[in-house]
C-alpha cells in the first residue's frame, strides 16, 4: 500500500507542491524500511530501483528548483515523472531474496548507487532541456549544463566503480555485455554533449534537444535493454 500511496501523492504534486514534499517523505521511509528489513541495500531489481531512481528525482528536483526562474512549472514536471517511475515500481514484483556472494560488496553498492544518482540527474536535465523547447522555462540551459556536468561525473565514477567489482566478481573489467555496452554508449553521449557545450558553444535549443534524447537514451539503458536483451545486470 506505500508504494501506490506514493504514486498517488507525486501525483497531486503535480497540482500542489506539499504533496510532492509528502511523496518524498513516504517514499524515503519505504526504502529505509526496505533496507531495515532485508538487511541489505534495497536496490536490486525493477521495483527497489526505480523507486530509488524516483526518490532521487524529485530530491535533485526540489534543489534545482531554487535555481530556475518558474519554479512551479518545473517542480509540476518533476512530480509528473516521479509518478510515472513509481508507477513501474508498483507494477514490478520486489526482490526479497538475499544478494547472492557476487553482489556482497561494497563496489557493487557504490556503482549502483551512483549509477542512479546520474540517472536521476540526467532526468532533470531532459527536464529542464524539453521545458526549454515548448518555451515554458526560457533561460535555464546554463542550470541544464550543470546538472548535466554533475550527473556525468557521478556516472563516470559509477562506471570505473562498475569495472572494479567486475574484476572481482568474474576476473575481468568487461564482459561485453549489452548493459555494459549500451552504458559505455550513454557516456560517449555525454561525453560529446559536454565537448561540443563547451567547444562550439551549442545553441540553445540544440543543448536542449540533446539534454532530452540523452535521457531516452538512459531509460533504454537502464529499462529497455534489462527487459530486451539479456545481460548479466538485473537493473
Amino acid at each position: 500500500m506505500i508504494v501506490p500511496l506514493s504514486a498517488g501523492l507525486y501525483l497531486f504534486g503535480i497540482h500542489y507542491r506539499i504533496f510532492l514534499f509528502a511523496a518524498v517523505v513516504v517514499q524515503s521511509g519505504y526504502l529505509l524500511w526496505r533496507g531495515i528489513t532485508l538487511e541489505r541495500l534495497p536496490l536490486v531489481g525493477v521495483h527497489d530501483t526505480v523507486l530509488f531512481l524516483a526518490f532521487s528525482t524529485a530530491i535533485f528536483g526540489v534543489v534545482v528548483a531554487g535555481f530556475v526562474h518558474k519554479r512551479a512549472t518545473f517542480l509540476q514536471t518533476v512530480a509528473g515523472l516521479c509518478f510515472l517511475l513509481t508507477i513501474v515500481g508498483t507494477l514490478s514484483r520486489p526482490v526479497n531474496t538475499p544478494l547472492p556472494p557476487v553482489l556482497r560488496t561494497f563496489w557493487f553498492e557504490l556503482h549502483v548507487v551512483l549509477s542512479f544518482l546520474s540517472y536521476a540527474l540526467f532526468g532533470i536535465g531532459g527536464l529542464l532541456g524539453g521545458l526549454q523547447l515548448v518555451g515554458k522555462l526560457q533561460g535555464s540551459e546554463p542550470v541544464q549544463y550543470r546538472v548535466l556536468l554533475l550527473g556525468y561525473l557521478f556516472f563516470s565514477v559509477s562506471m570505473i566503480f562498475g569495472g572494479i567489482w567486475a574484476y572481482l566478481a568474474w576476473g575481468t573489467y568487461w564482459l561485453y555485455t549489452p548493459k555494459e555496452i549500451w552504458t559505455t554508449l550513454l557516456w560517449l553521449f555525454y561525453t560529446i554533449y559536454l565537448h561540443l557545450r563547451l567547444i562550439v558553444r551549442l545553441r540553445e535549443r540544440l543543448s536542449s534537444i540533446m539534454a532530452l534524447l540523452g535521457y531516452l537514451v538512459v531509460i533504454f539503458t537502464y529499462l529497455g535493454v534489462g527487459l530486451l536483451m539479456k545481460s548479466s545486470h538485473s537493473f
